[in-house]
């Protein structure tokens, strides 16, 4: 396979991102699927989104694995503004881009997205009914479930600092951040014992990932509920879910994700990170692969 960075403009700026196109020679021109893929809360391609793409890549596919405005190698200021309407954009931005890369069928683009990036999957593919399918990993789907998982004193320290940060949004002051994680008891949006060396260990060493986020998106969390979209799904979508997830609670998923007509569900005894490296990693990327085949064959 081959990987090239590229970039492509999103309401007014513009994302960057990695395309990989597979040696292997499709069945006929213009037939290539192409999968989009984009990380969670304050995540960048950099932290494991390589290691699915290459093996999505080597069984066909293309891959078009970007990052959002204000983060990592995309455009945007302030930095680190984490924004749902924002990050949607993005991701009708990165389709639009993916329908017109050479080789790729615009027909059969596949969105794949993780954590926070798996409940943007949701509500866009409930959108595009264009899209041909989707995976949703360990994703986000209830603001209020993810937010009681905050213990209260956390929570009304982020509070806190979410009002001053849209203070200083309406005078024209730099953000107040906090971090997207943090160990337990700390002042961040990620707090369970699991959260912060499952992130740590998603970043490769010797790269440098900000775990900044401007503070006014913890108020945005309570209110923003992905996976009640999971109904208007038509496309063939995955849900991989995570038992021990504390981050994206299993249960709410759950409830939503039998209510997609097409909807397919794996389950693992695992935690939120533990699906992106290691044994769980292979079985998890093994299944998606089997997915994309049955619903999605490179050589249809």
């Amino acid at each position: 396979m081959t990987r090239s960075d590229v970039t492509f403009p999103a309401a007014g700026g513009q994302c960057a991102g990695w395309l990989y196109q597979p040696d292997r020679p499709s069945a006929a021109p213009g037939t290539r699927p192409i999968i989009v893929m984009a990380h969670g809360l304050a995540g960048v391609k950099e932290m494991r989104l390589d290691a699915f793409a290459e093996r999505f890549a080597a069984a066909g596919y293309a891959c078009l694995v970007f990052d959002y405005r204000h983060f990592g190698s995309s455009s945007g200021t302030p930095r680190q503004l984490l924004d749902v309407g924002r990050q949607l954009e993005d991701w009708e931005a990165a389709i639009a881009y993916a329908r017109t890369i050479e080789g790729v069928d615009p027909d059969r683009v596949v969105l794949w997205g993780t954590s926070f990036g798996g409940g943007h999957v949701i509500v866009t593919a409930a959108s595009d009914q264009r899209v041909a399918a989707a995976v949703a990993q360990c994703p986000f789907t209830d603001g209020l479930a993810s937010s009681t998982a905050i213990p209260t004193r956390t929570s009304l320290r982020l509070t806190v600092r979410a009002i001053r940060d849209v203070t200083h949004m309406l005078t024209g002051r730099e953000p107040v951040t906090v971090p997207a994680y943090g160990p337990p008891g700390s002042t961040a949006l990620m707090t369970a014992p699991d959260c912060e060396p499952g992130v740590l260990s998603l970043i490769p060493e010797g790269t440098h990932v900000s775990d900044q986020v401007a503070a006014r998106f913890a108020l945005q969390i309570v209110r923003h509920f992905p996976g009640r979209s999971a109904e208007n799904v038509s496309c063939p979508i995955l849900f991989v879910v995570c038992d021990n997830d504390s981050v994206a609670p299993a249960g709410p998923t759950l409830k939503y994700a039998v209510r997609a007509p097409r909807g397919e569900i794996r389950r693992y005894a695992a935690g939120h990170f533990d699906i992106y490296v290691g044994d769980a990693f292979e079985r998890n990327v093994a299944d998606q692969l089997a997915f994309l085949a049955h619903h999605i064959p490179v050589d249809q």
